[in-house]
């Protein structure tokens, strides 16, 4: 299982400097809100996306006042390595068993984790982009063809974008769009098979677990797309986006392809996103990090850090038992809890060491000490 040894902090956030040694089984963080909690877990999670699990630019996550941050960490995953990441003066440096990672993308995954947390609602309540990003990052960590497909369609789209702009005003011609097309249809047609294909794995689980939790009304997810047949998907991307070539120059963006796609989740029939209660939302949010936990571990071999951000908050306890009892079973390994109350830590991981965090002072409980 992967497992966080030890970590050092300098400047990231309101994290000033700690020097962390993490117990096997993991540890609970009690603290206010604000005071650094959640920076913590962020800092471990930057091990495995090499950006923020919270979408902030690498600039905005040096401490105010200092020039850089730095990151570095022992971990045991399938042996024992040790990693670092530093950012200033606008460049990223990621070593890894002493070695500079030339290409960023070679050190993804280095500490395979999962964080839960209350904004994963967003993965049921928000915008598709964020149900697309959660693909995109459990696929990308565990296939190397999705990520080199990835890349590939994100630069091709963006060039596509630039010279349908182009085009409008009058700067360049039509052929200056048609030459990014094959591109995007073939690198786009891999991220659709992909996507499809672990919707096709996971989706009679995600019904299963969401039942498991205590759910009632039958949850289902799928695959929303306009391509009719993942088969033909080259084919059938190339033809559409010649064919609505005119429509995209006149709006100046690219109007198909995976980055229009979206997961529909529903509950008894109708959409969660609007008939959902908050419960049921987290309940299916949750849910989704639960696949998520299961695709790092199918790719692996070994569970992933669990990451818990304060996870039952607002959660009605029945809820919250039966969430626990499956996160135990998924994710079997390390896990890191952070809270804002002592009286707030579950049952099952009440046994966990404790430290506490005021002002991103991070400490020793003095119930562990006694």
């Amino acid at each position: 299982m992967a497992h966080l040894d030890k970590l050092s902090i300098r400047d990231f956030r309101n994290l000033a400097r700690a020097d962390l040694i993490f117990p096997p089984t993991g540890v609970v963080v009690i603290g206010d809100n604000g005071q650094g909690k959640t920076n913590l877990l962020e800092a471990i999670y930057y091990f495995q996306l090499l950006r923020s699990v919270r979408g902030a630019r690498d600039t905005d996550l040096v401490r105010f006042d200092a020039s850089a941050f730095h990151l570095h960490a022992t971990v045991t995953t399938n042996g024992e390595h040790e990693l670092s990441a530093a950012f200033g003066r606008g460049r990223k440096k990621v070593v890894v068993d002493g070695a500079e990672a030339k290409r960023l993308s070679g050190a993804l995954g280095s500490l395979p984790a999962i964080v839960i947390s209350p904004r994963d609602v967003a993965l049921v309540s928000g915008s598709p982009s964020e149900r697309r990003r959660f693909l995109d990052v459990a696929l990308a960590l565990t296939s190397p063809r999705y990520l080199n497909a990835l890349q590939k369609y994100r630069g091709a789209l963006s060039r596509r974008n630039a010279a349908l702009r182009g085009v409008a005003r009058g700067l360049q011609s039509d052929e200056s769009v048609a030459v990014w097309e094959p591109a995007l249809a073939e690198s786009g047609a891999v991220l659709l098979c992909e996507r499809v294909a672990w919707m096709d794995r996971h989706e009679p689980e995600f019904t299963r677990l969401t039942a498991a939790i205590g759910e009632p009304e039958p949850m289902t997810m799928r695959y929303v797309t306009s391509i009719s047949d993942p088969r033909d998907a080259t084919a059938q991307l190339s033809d559409t986006l010649a064919r609505k070539r005119t429509l995209d120059i006149r709006r100046g963006l690219t109007h198909t392809g995976p980055h229009r796609d979206d997961i529909a989740l529903q509950i008894g029939g109708h959409d969660l996103r609007t008939f959902g209660s908050g419960g049921q939302q987290r309940t299916a949010a949750i849910t989704l990090r639960l696949l998520e936990a299961e695709t790092l571990k199918a790719h692996s071999g070994s569970d992933p850090l669990l990451l818990l951000d304060d996870p039952f908050a607002e959660l009605d306890v029945r809820r919250s038992a039966h969430i626990l009892a499956l996160l135990r079973e998924t994710v079997t390994g390390q896990t890191i809890l952070t809270v804002p109350r002592a009286g707030d830590i579950p049952s099952d991981l009440s046994s966990l060491p404790r430290w506490r965090i005021a002002d991103g002072v991070i400490s020793e409980s003095a119930s562990n000490v006694a």
